[in-house]
């Protein structure tokens, strides 16, 4: 099993989700420390992301830390802003 560490913006994502939501992210994040590699983000992105509904978390995996980062967690609308703000 990995760790589960955050980005110092995942705060600000995660607590604008309503409580039902914040409860399926918090189950979706204890799955993904388990089994950490999903699906890859397209290009040389190093990013994986998995879905909870309507919902999308970006994440990294560090296996040589056991370290599981996540960035971002939000609808597909946000999701795809902060996607094209890095690529």
């Amino acid at each position: 099993m990995h760790a589960a560490t955050f980005h110092q913006d995942w705060s600000v994502y995660f607590d604008k989700l309503e409580d039902t939501v914040k409860e399926r992210v918090v189950k979706k994040i204890r799955k993904i420390i388990e089994y950490p590699q999903k699906r890859h983000l397209g290009g040389r992105a190093n990013y994986f992301v998995d879905e909870v509904g309507q919902y999308r978390i970006l994440y990294m995996v560090f296996d040589e830390k056991k370290e599981v980062r996540f960035y971002f967690v939000g609808n597909h609308k946000d999701y795809e802003r902060w996607y094209k703000q890095f690529f």
